[in-house]
C-alpha cells in the first residue's frame, strides 16, 4: 500500500516492491502535480535564493496556477533522475540570427571605434616622443661643451615660445639652473640664448618667474652689464626684457627693486628715449610700472632721478599715458610726493595735460595725481593755482570723462575750502576787534559807535570790491573756456554766440568759484 508523505512541494508517491509482476522493479516514481520546468524552477529558487516559508509556497501556488491552465494532460510519471539530469544541463540558448543591416551602421560604428583607438595610440606615441626630446635637450645643457649648451639653449627658446606644457615640463626637469650658469659665459651669443631661454620659460607661469630670480638670475643680469666696456645692446635689450617678465610676479618686485635694476632701467630709458628702439623703450617703461606698484621700490625710483626724466618725457604722446601711470603708483607715498613737488615745472606740465582732450586717460591720470597732491600739501595748492589749473579744471568738469569730471570737482572744493579759510584769517580778527560790548551812559559810547559804524562801511567796501574782483574772474574765465570751445570746434572766426550763453555769462555769480 503507497504511503504519502506531505512536504513543502507536493505528494510524492514511493512504489513499494509487490510480490505481483511490476514493470517498475525497485524504484520510485513521482506522481507529478505540475510540469518538469516549474518544478526544476522551484528546486532553484529554494536551493539558490534561500526563501522563506511563505514565500516558497506563494511559488507552489503559482506553479500550480502554471500547471492548471495548460491545455495538455501532464506526461504520466517523471523520474528523479531525469529532473535533476535537467535542471544540472541547462539548456542551450537559441541561436540568434541577426538580420542583415541595410544602413550599414555598425560598420561605420566599428571603423568610428578603431580611428578613435587609432588616434588615441598616436597621440600617446607623440608625448612620449615630445618628452624623450626634452629630456635630451636638458641632457645637453647639462654636459661640460659650449656650443652643444648654446644649441640647447636656443632650442629650448623655440620649444618654450608658445608651449605651456613644454615650460613646465622643462622646468621639472632642470632646465632653469643650467640656463642661469650660462649667465657667466664670456661670449654674448650664449648670454642672449640663455637670456632669451629663461624669458620664454617665465612666459605665463609664476612658478618659473619664481624659480628663476631664486637661482640667483637677476644679480647674474645686472653683472653682465656691470662690465668696463660698453655692454651689447642685444644683451642689454634681453636683460630689460626679462626684467619686465619677471616684475610681472608680486613676490620679485621687491627683491628685483632692491637688487639695483631700477636705476638700470632708468639709465635705459634715458639711452633709448635718443634712439628710435621703440620696442625696448616700451619694455623698460613697463617694467617701471611694475616695480613702481610696490611701496616699498618709491624711494629707489626717487633715487634713481626718474621723475624729473618722465615730467619731461610727458610730452610723447606715445608713452605718455604710461607714464603718467608711473606717477601715479608714485604719488601714493610720501617720498614720491616730494619727489614730484621738487620736481621743476612739475605742476605746469601736470596742468597741460588736463588740457589734452585728445587724450582722456591722460586727463584722468593728470587729475588723479593733482587730487592726491592737492589733499596733502598746502603748498602744493598755491603752485597749482600759480600754474592756472582753476581754469583747466572749470573746462574739465564741462568737457572731460565722468571720471575726470569728478576729480576736477573734488580739486575744486579742496581749493574752494582752502580760499575760505585764509579770507576767514585775514578778516577774523580785525572783526572780533571791531566788535566789542560799550559801556552804557559813558562818554566814549558815542565815540565807540562811530568808529564801529566806520569800520562797518569799511568792512563792506571791501567785501563789494572782492565780489567785484570774484564777478570779473569769473567771466574772464569762461570766455576763455568759451573761446577754446571755438577754437577747437573749428568754428569760423566770426561765430557769434547766442542771446542765452551771454545771458547765462551775464548772469554767472561767484558760487560758480572753485574756492
Amino acid at each position: 500500500m503507497a504511503k504519502c508523505h506531505r512536504n513543502d512541494i507536493g505528494s510524492i508517491a514511493l512504489d513499494r516492491p509487490s510480490t505481483a509482476t511490476s514493470s517498475t522493479g525497485n524504484n520510485f516514481r513521482l506522481w507529478t502535480a505540475f510540469t518538469g520546468a516549474a518544478f526544476r524552477r522551484k528546486i532553484f529558487d529554494a536551493v539558490s535564493c534561500g526563501a522563506s516559508s511563505r514565500h516558497r509556497h506563494q511559488l507552489m501556488q503559482e506553479m500550480l496556477n502554471d500547471t492548471g491552465s495548460q491545455s495538455q494532460p501532464p506526461p504520466p510519471t517523471t523520474t528523479m533522475k531525469s529532473v535533476l539530469k535537467e535542471f544540472n544541463d541547462p539548456k542551450k540558448a537559441d541561436k540568434v540570427v541577426k538580420k542583415p543591416n541595410s544602413n550599414g551602421k555598425s560598420e561605420k560604428l566599428a571603423d568610428l571605434l578603431n580611428l578613435v583607438e587609432t588616434e588615441t595610440a598616436a597621440e600617446t606615441k607623440r608625448k612620449v616622443e615630445a618628452l624623450e626630446e626634452l629630456k635630451r635637450v636638458v641632457k645637453e645643457l647639462q654636459v661640460e661643451d659650449k656650443e652643444r649648451n648654446v644649441q640647447a639653449a636656443c632650442r629650448v627658446r623655440s620649444l618654450t615660445k608658445e608651449d605651456s606644457e613644454a615650460r613646465m615640463t622643462l622646468a621639472m626637469l632642470g632646465t632653469i639652473p643650467p640656463l642661469v650658469a650660462m649667465l657667466d659665459f664670456q661670449d654674448s651669443d650664449s648670454q642672449i640664448a640663455a637670456l632669451y631661454a629663461l624669458l620664454n620659460l617665465g612666459i605665463g607661469n609664476d612658478a618659473n618667474k619664481a624659480a628663476i630670480v631664486k637661482a640667483g638670475a637677476v644679480h647674474k643680469m645686472l653683472k653682465l652689464l656691470e662690465s668696463p666696456n660698453e655692454p651689447n645692446q642685444a644683451v642689454s635689450d634681453a636683460v630689460v626684457a626679462n626684467f619686465l617678465g619677471l616684475s610681472a610676479l608680486d613676490s620679485n618686485k621687491p627683491i628685483i627693486g632692491s637688487s639695483g635694476a631700477i636705476p638700470f632701467l632708468v639709465k635705459s630709458l634715458k639711452i633709448l628715449d635718443t634712439n628710435s628702439r621703440s620696442q625696448a623703450r616700451h619694455d623698460a617703461l613697463r617694467a617701471l610700472y611694475n616695480l613702481s606698484i610696490s611701496p616699498s621700490n618709491i624711494s629707489f625710483i626717487s633715487e634713481a632721478d626718474l621723475i624729473p626724466f618722465l615730467l619731461n618725457a610727458l610730452g610723447d604722446m606715445e608713452v605718455s599715458e604710461r607714464i603718467l601711470s608711473i606717477l601715479s603708483n608714485v604719488v601714493s607715498t610720501p617720498e614720491g610726493r616730494k619727489g614730484i613737488s621738487i620736481a621743476p615745472e612739475a605742476f605746469p606740465i601736470l596742468v597741460d595735460v588736463l588740457n589734452w582732450t585728445d587724450s582722456p586717460g591722460c586727463q584722468e591720470k593728470a587729475s588723479y595725481i593733482l587730487m592726491v597732491m592737492a589733499h596733502k600739501a598746502y603748498g602744493d595748492r598755491q603752485a597749482m593755482i600759480e600754474a592756472g589749473i582753476v581754469s583747466s579744471l572749470l573746462e574739465l568738469t564741462l568737457l572731460g570723462s565722468t571720471l575726470a569730471q569728478k576729480r576736477a570737482s573734488r580739486i575744486l572744493e579742496v581749493l574752494r575750502v582752502d580760499k575760505g579759510k585764509r579770507v576767514s584769517e585775514n578778516f577774523g580778527g580785525n572783526m572780533n576787534a571791531a566788535v566789542s560790548a560799550p559801556i552804557c551812559g559813558s562818554s566814549s559810547s558815542s565815540s565807540t559807535n562811530l568808529n564801529g559804524k566806520e569800520c562797518l562801511v569799511e568792512e563792506a567796501g571791501m567785501m563789494s570790491e572782492e565780489k567785484k574782483a570774484v564777478k570779473q574772474l569769473v567771466q574772464q574765465s569762461l570766455q576763455n573756456n568759451m573761446r577754446r570751445i571755438v577754437n577747437r570746434a573749428n568754428l569760423p572766426q566770426d561765430f557769434v554766440p547766442s542771446e542765452h550763453f551771454k545771458s547765462l555769462t551775464a548772469s554767472t555769480t561767484s558760487k560758480s568759484l572753485p574756492f
